[in-house]
C-alpha cells in the first residue's frame, strides 16, 4: 500500500472516531442522522480506498512477472537472432563457394586433356549444404542431440568445408544442451585453436569453461578461463574471466 493510500486511511479513521464520539461539542454540530450518514459515507471511503489499494498491489505482481517473462522472451529472441545471423552468413559464403567450384569446373573442360592421375572424390556442394542446414535444422528446432551427431558428421565428412568452423562452434552447442559436455568442451576448444581470430572465439572459449566445469575437470577449466582473459581481454567474455580469476 502506497504512503499516499495510508494517509487517506489513517485521515478518515481519524473523522470516524471524532464522528462517533459523545461529546456536547460533536452534539451541536451535527445531529443525529447527519452524524449516521456521515460515518457511512466515511466507512464506504475506507472500503473503497482498500479496494484500490489492494487493486494497485495485484497490479504490481502482475507487472513484475510480465517483465520477466518479456525478459524471458527477448533472451530466447537473441539466442534465435545469433543462429539465423550466422546462418545467412554460411548460406552467403556457400553461394560464393559454387560459384568458385563452378568456375574451375568450367576451366579444367576447356584445358586440354591432361595425362590421366588418380583424384580424390570430389566433394558435392549441393550435398554438403544439404548435410549442414539438416545439421542446422536440428539445433533450431532444439533436437540437440541428433543435431550435434549431425555437426560431428558433417566435420568429419567435409574437414576442409569453409562451413567446418561453423559446424564445430553449433556442434559444441548442440552438445552442451543435450548435456554432453566431455565433447562440448572439444569442440569448443578446437574452435577456438583453429579459428582464434573469429569473432565468436571468445564465446567458444567461455562455453568450454561451463563445458569444462559442468564435467568436473576444474583444472582444465581454469586454464581455459586464463587463456580467455589472456587472448582476448577486451572482450565481453574475456572481462568475465578476469573478473572470476580476481574472485578465486
Amino acid at each position: 500500500m502506497s504512503r499516499a493510500v495510508a494517509s487517506r486511511l489513517a485521515g478518515l479513521l481519524t473523522l470516524l472516531l471524532a464522528a462517533a464520539l459523545p461529546l456536547p461539542a460533536q452534539a451541536g454540530l451535527f445531529d443525529d442522522d447527519e452524524a449516521r450518514n456521515r460515518i457511512e459515507q466515511l466507512r464506504g471511503e475506507v472500503t473503497d480506498l482498500g479496494k484500490r489499494a489492494d487493486m494497485v498491489s495485484r497490479n504490481q505482481i502482475d507487472f513484475a512477472n510480465q517483465v520477466e517473462a518479456i525478459k524471458t522472451d527477448i533472451s530466447k529472441l537473441r539466442g534465435q537472432i545469433e543462429v539465423l545471423t550466422y546462418e545467412l552468413e554460411a548460406a552467403q559464403k556457400r553461394q560464393k563457394d559454387f560459384y568458385v567450384d563452378l568456375d574451375n569446373r568450367l576451366r579444367k573442360i576447356e584445358q586440354p586433356p591432361a595425362e590421366a592421375k588418380a583424384e580424390t572424390p570430389k566433394v558435392d556442394p549441393a550435398q554438403e549444404t544439404r548435410d549442414y542446414e539438416a545439421a542446422l535444422a536440428g539445433l533450431k528446432g532444439s533436437k540437440f542431440k541428433e543435431a550435434g551427431a549431425a555437426f560431428l558428421a558433417f566435420i568429419k565428412t567435409y574437414p576442409n568445408s569453409s562451413l567446418a568452423a561453423s559446424a564445430h562452434y553449433w556442434g559444441g552447442y548442440a552438445h552442451a544442451q543435450a548435456k554432453d559436455h566431455a565433447v562440448a568442451a572439444e569442440l569448443f576448444g578446437k574452435f577456438a585453436a583453429a579459428w582464434p581470430n573469429d569473432e565468436r572465439a571468445p564465446s567458444a572459449l567461455e562455453s568450454r569453461v561451463a563445458s569444462l566445469e559442468a564435467g568436473r575437470d576444474l583444472k582444465a577449466a581454469r586454464i581455459s578461463l586464463e587463456q580467455l582473459a589472456e587472448r582476448y581481454p577486451n572482450s565481453e567474455a574475456g572481462k568475465r574471466a578476469k573478473l572470476r580469476l580476481k574472485k578465486k
